[in-house]
C-alpha cells in the first residue's frame, strides 16, 4: 500500500464482495480486518478480487481440513505446532519481512537514480542561471550529448524506478481506480511523452509549440525525490511498530524443566533431572527451574526458593520485585538473583506476554474517531486532484493563450498539470493518525499501560472526572497487620508467633494477614493442639500447654469477657477502617493487633498529579462513610461516595455523563455539561461500571472480567500509571493534530500554487521539481513527527 487512497480502494472493492460483512483497512499498519461469511467467501477469493488493482493479502494457507478463518483462531498446541511454526502460520513475521524487502528494493532504486538526478539538476541549474546571465550558456559541444543523455536517463528512471507509478496509471485506465501512484504516473508520463515528441518531431511541431524546453529533467528528479521519500517513509514506518517486535523478543527460546519418570515426554535416562527443552514443549503443570539472570519462559507460581525478578520490560516497574513461594511470575521477565522453581500455569498463547502482544497489535490496527475526516478526504482526494489538474490545463490553454500565445500557454499549462499531480499528497493525510497511534500504543505497552483500541486512547485526553473504586485500586486490596499493641510481658515476636500459629489453621483473609506478617519477619510458627473454630466469635487452641483465644471484641463479649476498656482502646482505629484482632489467655488480654487494607504508596502522588491535570477525583466504595472518609483524606481525594452497590456505581456514571449530580451531592464545576468519565476498578462488581464509563481502566491484579470490560489495563495494578496514560493520550492527540495540520497545509498551499492561480498577480508558478520535493517530504515529516513521541517522558 502506497497511500491512504489505497486503503479506500481496497475497502470499497471488498465491501462489494458477497459474504463480506465489514472491512477496516489501516494504511499505517498495512493490515485489513475483515468479518465475512465462510460459506460465501474466503481470504483467497478476497485476495483475488483486489489483485487486479495491484494488491494482495499476505494470507497463510489453512491446514488441510480447516478453513483459513477457523485455523487462525486455534492455539499452537491445538494445531500440533511449535510457537514459531504457529507464528509463521498466522503470518506474524511476514509483514516485517515484506517491508524489509520493500525497503531493500527502494534503496537500490534510490541509489541508482540519485546520481542521474544530480546530473539532471546540474544541467537544469546551469540552464536557468544562464538565462539570468549568472553563468555562460551551455557550450554547443555539450548540448548534443545532453540532448541524448537526458532522454536515456529519463527512460531508465521512468520505466525502472518509476514502474509502480506507471502501473498505477495503467490500472486507472483499465479499472478506473486511482491512487497516489496514478497521479505520479500520469504527471511524469505526460512530461516524458511531451519531451519525447519534441525530441523526435521538433521540426514539425515548431510552428505550434515552443520546442526549446523539454521536461526529461522533471521526470528524472520528481521520480527520484518521490522514491527517496518513500524509502525514508518505509524505514520510519518500520520503527513505529518496533514495540511488538521488542515484546516478542522478550520470549525465552528454551526452558529448564524437571519431569518425573512416569512422564512419557522425558528423555530416557533423564527422569527427575533438569532437562532443557524448546519453549513450545512446556506444558501446564511442568516444574520449571530458573537460574540467576535467566529469562522466565512461561507464566507460573513459585514452588521453591525466592528471588527478585525484573519485570520492567512487561509492567514498566523499574525496581525488581521480590518473589517467594506462592507468588506468580510471568513469561519474558528476568530473574536477577537466586534460583527458584515454579509450576507452569499458562503456556503459549495463554501467557500474559502473549496477551499483551495481541492487545498491542489489535490497538495499533484500530482507528481513532479523529481519523474519520482524513479518511473521508482521502477517499475522494485523488479523483478531485485529477479534475483540478485537467481543469487547470484547460484554463491555461483557454485563457492563457489569449495573453501569452498558445505555445507559452501550453508550456505553462503542462508545468501546472504535472505540478498539481505531483504535489498532491494523500499519503501524509493517511499516515497522520495511524503512525501516531502505533507509536503511542507501543510506548504505552513499554510503560505497562495496555490500550484496547485507538478510540479509547483518543477519549482519554478529554477525561474530566476519574472515579476510583477503593479496594484494590486506591488500597492494596489485601489486609495487612499494620500495628500491634502489646499488653503483656511477652515480646512482640512471641505474640506474633502465637497469633500466626493459631491463624495458620484458619482460612479467613484476616488470618492470612497475620500469617504473612510472621513469614516476612521469619518468625517460626509453633505447634497448636486442641484447635477449634467458633463460628462468628473466633478461634482457639493450646500452645505449650496454655489455652489461647483469638477473636473480635464481639466474640470476646459473647464468651463473657469484659470489653468496655477494649472498645475505648480501639475506637479511633476502627473509625479509620481498621479491624481489631484480640489475643486472650485465661481471660487476660495479651495484645490487640490491627488489620487494615493499606493505601497504595503511589495512590497519593497519582491523585495529586490528576489534580494538576485539572481532573476531578471521586472515590467509590461499599464501605461505611467513616472508613471511606478516612481513606479519601489520606489519598487527598476530592469527593467520596460510600456504601454503594455495583448498580449504584453504574447509575452514578450515567448521571455524570448526562450532567445530573443532584442525588449524589458532588461539587463539580460545569455540572450542566456532559462530562467525560473514566472509571478505575479491579473487581467483578466493577465490570458494569467499567463498561459504561467513557474510559474503563482496569488494574491487572484484578479479575479477568474487569480487564475484559476496560479500555485501558494498568499492569501491576499501579494507579500512578493512570496519570501516565492520560499524558500519553494528550501527547498522542497533540501529535495527531500536528500531523493533520501539516498534511492539510501541504495540500492547501501546494495545490493552488501549482495551478498557477498566483501567476497573474505575482508571476508565481511552482516547478514540478519542487512539487516532487514537497510531496516526498510531506510523508517523511509526518512519520518523523510521530516518532518524536518515543523520546517524550510520560
Amino acid at each position: 500500500m502506497h497511500c491512504a487512497s489505497c486503503a479506500a480502494i481496497i475497502e470499497k472493492t471488498l465491501k462489494k464482495v458477497e459474504g463480506v460483512q465489514s472491512v477496516e483497512v489501516n494504511y499505517g499498519t498495512e493490515a485489513a480486518k475483515i468479518s465475512y461469511d465462510e460459506v460465501k467467501t474466503n481470504p483467497h477469493h478476497l485476495s483475488e478480487k483486489i489483485k487486479p488493482l495491484g494488491y494482495s493479502f499476505i494470507q497463510p494457507k489453512a491446514r488441510e481440513g480447516m478453513s483459513a478463518h477457523t485455523s487462525t483462531s486455534l492455539s499452537a498446541s491445538e494445531m500440533g505446532m511449535s510457537e514459531d511454526e504457529h507464528a509463521a502460520h498466522l503470518g506474524l513475521n511476514q509483514s516485517k519481512e515484506e517491508k524489509l524487502a520493500e525497503i531493500a528494493d527502494l534503496k537500490w532504486k534510490v541509489v541508482s537514480a540519485v546520481p542521474l538526478s544530480i546530473i539532471s539538476a546540474l544541467i537544469l541549474g546551469w540552464d536557468v542561471l544562464s538565462q539570468f546571465g549568472t553563468v555562460g550558456p551551455i557550450p554547443s559541444v555539450l548540448k548534443v550529448p545532453i540532448n541524448y543523455l537526458l532522454p536515456l536517463m529519463a527512460t531508465y528512471v521512468l520505466f525502472v524506478v518509476g514502474k509502480p507509478y506507471l502501473l498505477g496509471f495503467y490500472r486507472f485506465l483499465r479499472y478506473g481506480k486511482a491512487n497516489m501512484d496514478t497521479l505520479i504516473g500520469l504527471g511524469t508520463s505526460v512530461a516524458y511523452v511531451y519531451s519525447l515528441a519534441i525530441l523526435f518531431f521538433g521540426a514539425s511541431l515548431s510552428r505550434f509549440i515552443n520546442i526549446d524546453a523539454t521536461y526529461f529533467d522533471v521526470t528524472i528528479i520528481v521520480i527520484t525525490f518521490i522514491a527517496l521519500g518513500k524509502y525514508l517513509e518505509a524505514r520510519a514506518k518500520v520503527k513505529t511498530g518496533d514495540a511488538i517486535e521488542k515484546l516478542l523478543n522478550l520470549q525465552a527460546k528454551t526452558a529448564l524443566v524437571i519431569r518425573e519418570g512416569k512422564d512419557p515426554t522425558s528423555p530416557k535416562g533423564f527422569e527427575g533431572q533438569e532437562i532443557e527443552i524448546p519453549i513450545d514443549q512446556v506444558v501446564v503443570g511442568d516444574i520449571v527451574v530458573v537460574k540467576p539472570a535467566g529469562k522466565i519462559p512461561v507464566d507460573g507460581i513459585l514452588t521453591e526458593g525466592s528471588s527478585h525478578v525484573d519485570e520492567s520490560m512487561v509492567t514498566g516497574e523499574p525496581m525488581p520485585v521480590k518473589k517467594a513461594v506462592g507468588d506468580s511470575v510471568v513469561a519474558g521477565t528476568i530473574n536477577t538473583s537466586g534460583s527458584f522453581t515454579f509450576k507452569a500455569t499458562k503456556v503459549g498463547q495463554e501467557t500474559m506476554l502473549a496477551h499483551i502482544v495481541k492487545m498491542v497489535e489489535e490497538a495499533q490496527g484500530s482507528r481513532a474517531p479523529i481519523q474519520a475526516l482524513a479518511d473521508k478526504i482521502s477517499a475522494v482526494f485523488v479523483p478531485i486532484v485529477l479534475v483540478i489538474a485537467f481543469v487547470s490545463l484547460g484554463a491555461w490553454l483557454a485563457i492563457g493563450s489569449q495573453y501569452l500565445g498558445f505555445s507559452q500557454a501550453l508550456s505553462f499549462g503542462l508545468v501546472s498539470f504535472v505540478g498539481i499531480l505531483v504535489i498532491a499528497c494523500p499519503c501524509a493525510l493517511g499516515l497522520a493518525t495511524p503512525t501516531a497511534i502505533i507509536v503511542g500504543v507501543g510506548k504505552g505497552a513499554r510503560e505497562g499501560i495496555l490500550v484496547k483500541d485507538a478510540a479509547t486512547l483518543e477519549k482519554l485526553h478529554k477525561v474530566s472526572v476519574v472515579l476510583m473504586d477503593k479496594t484494590g485500586t486506591i488500597t492494596k486490596g489485601k489486609p495487612e497487620l499494620v500495628s500491634l499493641q502489646n499488653l503483656s510481658r511477652k515480646s512482640d515476636a512471641e505474640i506474633i508467633a502465637i497469633l500466626a500459629s493459631l491463624e495458620n489453621k484458619s482460612e479467613h483473609p484476616i488470618a492470612h494477614a497475620v500469617v504473612s506478617n510472621a513469614k516476612e519477619k521469619n518468625i517460626t510458627l509453633l505447634p497448636v493442639e486442641e484447635f477449634e473454630s467458633v463460628k462468628g466469635k473466633g478461634i482457639g487452641g493450646s500452645i505449650g500447654g496454655v489455652k489461647y483465644f483469638v477473636g473480635s471484641i464481639k466474640g470476646i463479649d459473647q464468651l463473657g469477657g469484659s470489653t468496655a476498656k477494649l472498645r475505648d482502646m480501639v475506637e479511633k482505629d476502627t473509625s479509620e477502617g481498621k479491624t481489631p484482632v484480640i489475643l486472650v489467655a485465661e481471660n487476660t488480654v495479651l495484645a490487640v493487633a490491627m488489620i487494615a487494607d493499606q493505601i497504595k504508596p503511589e495512590a497519593v502522588a497519582a491523585v495529586k498529579d490528576l489534580h494538576a491535570l485539572g481532573i476531578k477525583v471521586v472515590m467509590l466504595t461499599g464501605d461505611d462513610k467513616r472508613t471511606a472518609a478516612f481513606i479519601a483524606e489520606q489519598a487527598g481525594i476530592d469527593e467520596v461516595v460510600a456504601e454503594v452497590l455495583p448498580e449504584d456505581k453504574l447509575n452514578l456514571i450515567k448521571d455524570l455523563q448526562s450532567g445530573k449530580f443532584e442525588n449524589w451531592k458532588l461539587k463539580i464545576e460545569n455540572s450542566s455539561q456532559r462530562l467525560v468519565v473514566a472509571m478505575a476498578g479491579d473487581g467483578v462488581n466493577d465490570a458494569p461500571a467499567l463498561a459504561q464509563a467513557d474510559v474503563g481502566i482496569a488494574m491487572a491484579t484484578g479479575t479477568d472480567v474487569a480487564i475484559e470490560s476496560a479500555g485501558i489495563t494498568l499492569l501491576h495494578g499501579d494507579i500512578s500509571k493512570l496519570v501516565k496514560a492520560i499524558r500519553l493520550s494528550k501527547l498522542t492527540m497533540r501529535g495527531i493534530k500536528q500531523n493533520l495540520f501539516w498534511a492539510f497545509i501541504y495540500n492547501i498551499v501546494g495545490i493552488p500554487l501549482a495551478t498557477g492561480i498566483f501567476f497573474p498577480l505575482f508571476g508565481w508558478l511552482l516547478s514540478p521539481v519542487f512539487a516532487g520535493l514537497a510531496m516526498a517530504f510531506s510523508s517523511v515529516s509526518v512519520v518523523g513527527n510521530s516518532l518524536r513521541l518515543k523520546a517524550k517522558r510520560l
